[in-house]
């Protein structure tokens, strides 16, 4: 367990890195974009960067082949970033944070939802 919560972190942390440098790199390049769409941009680039982490490091002990975990990490993907996308679109529109500043608190409060519905359905052991 000691080994698997340090590389869903690391992971996590990664993806969660490439996330905020594609929404940021977004929102500069295309300034007139909504903050929403730029975080589902940086979601998509993201979600590889977690898959390919949490399948060979995170739970490499898994016998879900490899289809059926990336088929369930996507679903817990996708709820994690509904989550993620509720509580961005609240800080930011209803009390004004800055954009990526309000990107980071979403990011970490989805994180314990995915690592759960990770550990325990998409990667189940």
């Amino acid at each position: 367990m000691k080994s698997t919560a340090f590389w869903f972190l690391a992971t996590g942390a990664t993806a969660a890195l490439t996330h905020m440098a594609v929404f940021a790199l977004v929102q500069w390049v295309l300034p007139d974009l909504w903050p929403e769409a730029a975080n589902a941009l940086g979601f998509l680039v993201a979600f590889g960067v977690s898959f390919v982490g949490h399948r060979w490091l995170s739970f490499k002990g898994t016998s879900t082949p490899m289809p059926q975990s990336l088929r369930r990490f996507g679903v817990t993907a996708l709820a994690g970033f509904a989550c993620n996308e509720l509580v961005f679109m609240l800080l930011t529109r209803r009390y004004g944070w800055f954009a990526l500043l309000a990107l980071f608190v979403a990011l970490v409060v989805a994180s314990a939802q995915t690592f759960v519905l990770s550990r325990f359905w998409a990667f189940q052991r």
